[in-house]
C-alpha cells in the first residue's frame, strides 16, 4: 500500500507540472526511438544479408578462386594452369565427399542486342546444367540446355527476366507477362535462340512493394518508369535475374577458340562452383578437393577455396559492429535523458523543500522521501520508454521509406525489452543523487526554508 501512494503521489506530481514532466521525457523518447529504431535497421540488414547468400547458392556452397602463387612457388608462376577442364574431371571422378561441380565459363565483354535495344548482363556464361542446383535456379518458361546442345555447340541461350525486361519490355510496361521463348537475340553479335527464361527473383521487401502497386488503382505517371538498381533493391537478386546463360562448349567455341590478339585459344575457366554432400564434411571434402587440384596443377597451388561460412563470418562481424556502434549512438542518448530527469528532479526537490521538512518533522523517514523520488524518477522514465515505443513504430516507417537499401527495418521484441530497461535503468540512476539529497535534508532547517 505504501509503495502504491508513492506511485499515486508520483503521478501527481509529474501531472502538476505537465509540460516540464513532458520535456524532461522527450530524452528518454528520443532514445528509445533511436535505440529501437538503430537495432530495427540493423536487423533488417542482417535479413538482407542471409537472404543474399542464401539467393547465391546457399551455406553449402563453396568456389574455387583463382590466387597467387605462394611466394615458396613464385618461380613458378609462369607455370600455373589457372582453372581447367582436367581440375572438373579430376573433382568429379575422384572426390567422392563433393555431391555436385560447376564450371564456367565467362563471355567477356558480352552486350545483348535485339533490334535496336541492348543491355549489359550481370553475367554471361557457359555453363553445365548443374548451375541450375548450384545457384539455386527455377526454370520459369522452357527448357535449360540438353547434352546435344553441349556436344553441338548449339547457339542457344537462357535468360534471367530483367534481360527480358530490357529487350522484349516488362510485364508492368506491356500490361502482360511477354514469355520470348523462341525469339532470337545478338550476344556479342552473334544470334543466339531463347530456349528458357528463368524465373523472377525477388526479395521479400520488393514483392510487397510489387503486390502493393499491383493493388493500388492506376495513376497517371508523371514521367517514365522508375527502374529498380542494385543500390535500391537486393543485389544478388538483381544479378540472377539479368544472368545470360550458354552451354559451356558454346562459350568456348564461338568466343575463346579463335584465341587473344596471338591466336592462342583460351581454354581456361572462369570459375568452378562445387557443393559438399554434408555441411559436416565440410574440412574432409575441402582438403579431398585441394589434393585432387594439386595433382592437376601439377603441385602449383594458384587457387583457393571460399566457403559461405567465411560469408557469413563476415555479415555476423559487421552487424556485431553496427550494432555495438549504433547501440553506443543511441545509449549515449539515453544517458542525456538521464541527465535531463536527474537535473529536473534536483529542480523539485529545490521547490519542495518545505514540504519534504513538514513531512520528515510528523514521521515521515528518510527512505520514505528516498523511495518517493526514485519512483518519481522512475514513473518519468518509464512513461518516456512507452512514449519512445509508440515513437519508434513511426521513425521505423520513415526509415524504411528514406534508407537507400531495399532491406525491411524489422522492430524485434528483444530491441523493446532492452530500450525500456535501459531507460528504467536510466530513471533509477538519474533519481538515486537526488533522492539522497532530499532524504538526508535536515527537517528543522527545511522548515525555515521559503
Amino acid at each position: 500500500m505504501q509503495l502504491l501512494n508513492t506511485i499515486v503521489a508520483g503521478f501527481k506530481e509529474i501531472w502538476a507540472h505537465k509540460a516540464r514532466s513532458l520535456l524532461t521525457m522527450l530524452g528518454i523518447v528520443l532514445g528509445v526511438a533511436s535505440l529501437v529504431g538503430m537495432s530495427a535497421l540493423i536487423k533488417g540488414m542482417e535479413n538482407g544479408m542471409k537472404e543474399s547468400m542464401i539467393a547465391m547458392g546457399g551455406a553449402d556452397k563453396v568456389l574455387i578462386r583463382e590466387e597467387d602463387v605462394p611466394p615458396d612457388q613464385e618461380h613458378l608462376a609462369d607455370q600455373a594452369p589457372g582453372r581447367t577442364m582436367y581440375d572438373v574431371i579430376g573433382l568429379r571422378e575422384s572426390a567422392p565427399l563433393l555431391r555436385l561441380v560447376s564450371p564456367e565459363m565467362r563471355v567477356n565483354g558480352a552486350m545483348i542486342t535485339r533490334g535496336d535495344k541492348a543491355t549489359w548482363p550481370s553475367e554471361c556464361v557457359g555453363v553445365w546444367p548443374a548451375v541450375l542446383e548450384m545457384n539455386l535456379h527455377t526454370m520459369g518458361h522452357g527448357r535449360f540446355f540438353s547434352d546435344i546442345d553441349e556436344e553441338e555447340a548449339r547457339a542457344v541461350c537462357v535468360i534471367g527476366t530483367g534481360i527480358r525486361d530490357e529487350l522484349f519490355g516488362s510485364p508492368e510496361e506491356v500490361g502482360h507477362e511477354i514469355i520470348p521463348i523462341g525469339e532470337t537475340i545478338q550476344i556479342r553479335g552473334q544470334p543466339f535462340t531463347i530456349v528458357g527464361m528463368l524465373t523472377h527473383y525477388e526479395s521479400e521487401e520488393e514483392r510487397r512493394e510489387r503486390e502493393a502497386r499491383a493493388n493500388a488503382p492506376k495513376q497517371e505517371q508523371a514521367g517514365p518508369q522508375r527502374r529498380r538498381g542494385w543500390g535500391r533493391g537486393n543485389w544478388a537478386f538483381w544479378r540472377k535475374n539479368t544472368t545470360v546463360y550458354m552451354p559451356l562448349n558454346t562459350s568456348y567455341i564461338r568466343f575463346r577458340a579463335a584465341g587473344d590478339r596471338d591466336g592462342i585459344p583460351d581454354w581456361r575457366l572462369s570459375d568452378i562452383d562445387i557443393k559438399v554432400r554434408d555441411m559436416g564434411v565440410l574440412e574432409p571434402a575441402l582438403q579431398q578437393a585441394r589434393n585432387v587440384m594439386m595433382v592437376s596443377h601439377r603441385g602449383i597451388e594458384d587457387f583457393t577455396f571460399q566457403t559461405q561460412e567465411n560469408n557469413l563470418d563476415q555479415i555476423n562481424t559487421q552487424i556485431r559492429n553496427t550494432r555495438i556502434s549504433g547501440g553506443t549512438i543511441a545509449g549515449i542518448s539515453l544517458l542525456v535523458g538521464g541527465i535531463g530527469i536527474m537535473n529536473i528532479m534536483l529542480a523539485s526537490i529545490n521547490e519542495r523543500i518545505r514540504e519534504i521538512g513538514i513531512r520528515k518533522a510528523v514521521g515521515a523517514s528518510g527512505f520514505a522521501i528516498f523511495s518517493q523520488v526514485l519512483v518519481e524518477s522512475l514513473v518519468i522514465a518509464l512513461l518516456g520508454a512507452a512514449a519512445g515505443v509508440v515513437a519508434s513504430y513511426g521513425m521505423v516507417w520513415l526509415l524504411a521509406h528514406i534508407t537507400p537499401t531495399g532491406n525491411l527495418p524489422v522492430i524485434t521484441p528483444f530491441a523493446l525489452i532492452v530500450a525500456v530497461c535501459f531507460s528504467a535503468f536510466v530513471g533509477v540512476v538519474a533519481g538515486l543523487f537526488p533522492g539522497l539529497k532530499a532524504a538526508r535534508l535536515n527537517p528543522i532547517e527545511a522548515l525555515r526554508y521559503e
